[in-house]
Parts: C-alpha cells; sequence; structure tokens
C-alpha cells in the first residue's frame, strides 16, 4: 500500500473516476446499462401483468354491466306489461257489471223509442263505456264463431247459408280489446 494521501474530492468521486471529476467510458458503461437494462426489462414485465389484469377487470366489469343492463331493460318491459294488465283487469272489472245495464237500454230501445231524459243518459253512458275500450259485437248475419259467440239454440238448417250463421241475436256480446267480456248469445242455423 502506498501512502498517498486522498483528498475529499477524490473521495467522494465515484470509482473510475480521474483526478479531475471525469469518468472513464469503459468503467461506467457496463456498470451503468447492464443491471438498468434488466431492471427495466423486470419492470416491463411487471406492467404488462399489471396491463393485463387491468384489461381482464375491464372486459369483466364491462360484461357485469351489460349484464346488468339488459336486466334492467327485461325488468322495464315486464313492469310496463304488468301494468298493462293491471289496467286492463282493473277496466274489465270496472265494465263487466256494467254489461247488464246496457243489455236493459237495449231491450227498452226494442220497444220503442226512449223519452228524452232517459235517452240522454243512456247515449251518454254507452259514450263513457266506448271511451274506457268496451266494444259491443254480434249481429244477424255473422258466421258463427264459438270464441265470440255462446249459442244459446239450433234452428235447423237455412238453404241461404253456406256456413253456421247467427240468426237470431239474443244478447250482444262486449270485449275490451281482445278480451272477451261477454260471449254474444245467439240462435243459429246450418246450411242444409
Amino acid at each position: 500500500m502506498t501512502d498517498e494521501k486522498v483528498t475529499p474530492e477524490e473521495a467522494s468521486a465515484p470509482a473510475g473516476a480521474s483526478p479531475e471529476g471525469e469518468q472513464s467510458a469503459e468503467a461506467e458503461a457496463p456498470v451503468e446499462t447492464a443491471p438498468s437494462d434488466a431492471v427495466e426489462a423486470g419492470e416491463e414485465d411487471a406492467v404488462q401483468d399489471e396491463l393485463g389484469q387491468a384489461q381482464l377487470q375491464v372486459t369483466e366489469l364491462t360484461a357485469d354491466l351489460q349484464r346488468l343492463q339488459a336486466e334492467y331493460v327485461n325488468y322495464k318491459r315486464r313492469v310496463d306489461r304488468d301494468r298493462e294488465l293491471i289496467k286492463e283487469n282493473a277496466t274489465y272489472a270496472a265494465l263487466a257489471p256494467i254489461v247488464d245495464v246496457l243489455d236493459n237500454i237495449d231491450r227498452a230501445r226494442e220497444h220503442g223509442e226512449l223519452d228524452a231524459g232517459f235517452k240522454a243518459v243512456a247515449d251518454q253512458l254507452e259514450r263513457v263505456v266506448a271511451g274506457s275500450g268496451l266494444v259491443k259485437f254480434g249481429a244477424v248475419g255473422e258466421v258463427f264463431d264459438p270464441k265470440v259467440h255462446e249459442a244459446l239454440s239450433h234452428l235447423g238448417s237455412d238453404p241461404e247459408v253456406t256456413e253456421t250463421t247467427v240468426k237470431v241475436l239474443a244478447k250482444a256480446g262486449y270485449r275490451i280489446g281482445e278480451r272477451v267480456v261477454r260471449a254474444a248469445q245467439v240462435l243459429v242455423v246450418d246450411p242444409e
């Protein structure tokens, strides 16, 4: 060992540095680049792993969101359908008993002209129930349909018809939308 004195500037200088404070390129390159490349490669792998996990999580969350949106749309459709059904059932329950009143009005008309006061009330009642969706159906000459007609009697055959046909309308039928409140009560004839 030599007894050289080291100045404070030389002691703080990195290894391989010249006394002027410069480092040699040969000493710096292998020490700095090799370990930093390995560290950067390790960091890149870690970043790639994190990115892959984040993308997987985004995919899972997107699928969950889409599933929840589909469930909400289905729920909304179901609620809308149920609301419509409840409304139809309430209308049915309210208007079904009025059918008998409408039958009495029809019978009164068959016996003659209604007086002015009663006629105004009958017309208003018919307008109100028609506005609520109650539709009257059934007429003489219609083809008999067991879905909307109730045959009270069979009157035999008639050479003028080609299918079983309504010959007499005993009571008109009523429906709300496609739902039959009461089938038309009829007497029918068959073709010969």
